[in-house]
């Protein structure tokens, strides 16, 4: 199925860039106009995801960490954050609640973050190669007010 509109952007691993992802997808998803509720749940998966890659995949160094986001009818929204980091050993421990590589100050909850604020949530991953972190949304489409034929 072809998308009805994407975009993608490509910034470096530093954290100050993770607003910068967050509100680059929110824009193009406000095109739906979604309810305050499922914005704000794609904001915070797409948070927790470029924080992951921040944190985790370069762990010291600064790499390039990519996000394509894709909108689909029905409301269907596809967002990819891929990195070309050191990847992870074990995926599904990584998406055990509380899991961390991150030490003491990091609560492990990014996967389980982005699972319940998305609809599906998919990670692959291969050691030195990087990861992918897909997340799907599907945002309520409402009539709107007035529009015009």
């Amino acid at each position: 199925m072809k998308a009805l509109n994407e975009m993608k952007i490509t910034f470096p691993s530093r954290s100050e860039n993770e607003s910068l992802a967050r509100s680059a997808v929110a824009s193009l998803i406000t095109q739906l106009d979604p309810a305050v509720d499922e914005l704000i749940d794609i904001r915070t998966a797409v948070s927790e995801a470029v924080t992951n890659c921040i944190v985790h995949a370069y762990p010291d160094d600064v790499g390039k960490i990519t996000v394509v986001a894709k909108i689909y009818q029905n409301g269907r929204v596809v967002i990819k954050i891929r990195d070309r980091g050191i990847g992870i050993e074990d995926v599904e421990q990584a998406m055990e609640p509380l899991f961390t590589t991150g030490g003491e100050e990091r609560s492990g909850l990014g996967f389980s973050v982005m699972e319940s604020f998305t609809d599906k949530l998919r990670v692959k991953s291969m050691r030195d190669k990087g990861t992918v972190v897909t997340l799907e949304k599907y945002i309520q489409l409402r009539q709107r007010q007035g529009k015009q034929s």
